[in-house]
């Protein structure tokens, strides 16, 4: 490991990290690192070959994990994806939209890193899986009346095939398997997601 690599790793463990030494593209190292508990793995590091193994190793020991790779071209990223990534994401080319986005819509730019940015305690935007279980699926939004209960925005829906609804109407139906795209507090982010694993009914609106 490399001086600059080190000091990446010691920067990761003193601001309370966890950083372990080692090739992304083994798998006894993916395994010490968790990889069968995993939420879903980043690979990004320097080259993009070296991205490539990562990716195989990791979809070789979890076929259900989400993967996202860093590409720095197209090329990458079409073996990225054979390889089987999950998403694929091109820092230069995000970048030049963020650029171009900044320039043309200044505001919505301004709203979107607001809503996103780890340093907001008041918004947040986070994607909330309903479970079979919960007491949402199978209801229309204005049934479940998530505005009035949680104070929350449900901004899109993404379905199990993968399509994306935004803005839906207040009778869309809810499904087991949907992620709702929502703003909120970081709070009722948190009720609203026990209520999408298991729930009763909601309340009736009054």
């Amino acid at each position: 490991m490399g001086g600059r690599q080190r000091d990446t790793q010691q920067a990761a463990l003193d601001e309370g990290g966890l950083a372990v030494e080692g090739d992304a593209s083994r798998e006894d190292v993916l395994k010490r690192v968790g990889i069968e508990r995993a939420r879903g793995l980043i690979a990004a590091v320097s080259t993009d070959a070296e991205n490539v193994y990562a990716v195989l190793s990791a979809r070789v020991l979890r076929p259900d994990l989400f993967i996202v790779g860093r590409a720095e071209g197209e090329d990458a990223a079409r073996k990225l994806k054979r390889a089987g990534a999950d998403r694929v994401i091109s820092p230069y080319q995000i970048g030049a939209m963020q650029i171009a986005q900044t320039a043309l819509r200044p505001a919505v730019v301004d709203f979107v890193a607001l809503a996103t940015g780890s340093d907001n305690v008041e918004l947040a935007m986070e994607e909330i899986a309903v479970a079979a279980a919960s007491g949402l699926a199978s209801r229309s939004l204005v049934d479940a009346n998530l505005r009035q209960r949680f104070s929350v925005i449900v901004v899109g829906i993404q379905r199990q095939d993968g399509r994306m609804e935004f803005n839906p109407e207040p009778d869309t139906i809810i499904r087991s398997g949907d992620k709702l795209v929502v703003l909120g507090r970081p709070d009722s982010l948190k009720r609203l997601e026990g209520e999408a694993m298991v729930g009763g009914a909601p309340a009736p609106m009054k």
